[in-house]
C-alpha cells in the first residue's frame, strides 16, 4: 500500500513540474522569435544592470535594472497592451520581471530564453555605444537585410 502511495505522488509530482515547465516555455522565446516579435513593434526591456547594458543591449532597448522596475514602472505605463521582450543576462530574472509585469496590469509580456547570452551566442547584433557589434559579418548585406537579421528602427 505504501508503495503504491509512493509511485501515486511521484506520478502527480511529474505530471506538475511538466505542466509547471510547459506554462513557463509560454511566455519565454528563443532569440529567433524575440526578432520577430521586436519587428513588430515589442518593446524590449533589458533588466540588467546600467553597466552591464552599456557593455552590449538590444538595439533600441530601455533600460531598467530588475531591482528598479516596480519603482519605475510609471516609465513603460505606455506599454501595458503593446508586447514586451524582457531581457536578463541568463534568463531568470526576465521570468521573475514576467510575473512582477503582468501582476501590474502588462498583456503581453515575454522573456528571451536563454537572456542576453542566448543572443550573442545566436550571433544576433547588439549595440554598444553608438556602434552595433555581431558574431556573424554581415559583408555583402544592405543595412534593410542587415535590419531584417535582428534589428528594427523607429
Amino acid at each position: 500500500m505504501l508503495l503504491v502511495l509512493g509511485l501515486f505522488v511521484s506520478f502527480f509530482v511529474l505530471v506538475f513540474s511538466e505542466i509547471r515547465r510547459k506554462a513557463s516555455d509560454l511566455v519565454n522565446v528563443e532569440p529567433v522569435e524575440a526578432v520577430r516579435l521586436i519587428n513588430n513593434d515589442a518593446t524590449v526591456l533589458d533588466l540588467r544592470s546600467a553597466e552591464a547594458f552599456a557593455g552590449g543591449h538590444i538595439v533600441n532597448a530601455k533600460n531598467i535594472p530588475f531591482d528598479e522596475l516596480e519603482g519605475k514602472q510609471s516609465q513603460i505605463e505606455n506599454l501595458k497592451k503593446q508586447p514586451v521582450v524582457a531581457v536578463c543576462q541568463a534568463g531568470i530574472t526576465s521570468t521573475r520581471a514576467i510575473n512582477t509585469l503582468k501582476k501590474s496590469g502588462f498583456e503581453n509580456v515575454f522573456g528571451l530564453k536563454g537572456g542576453m547570452a542566448s543572443w550573442a551566442q545566436a550571433g544576433l547584433p547588439v549595440v554598444t555605444g553608438k556602434k552595433t557589434k555581431s558574431k556573424e559579418k554581415h559583408k555583402g548585406k544592405s543595412k534593410k537585410q542587415s535590419n531584417k537579421a535582428g534589428t528594427k528602427n523607429g
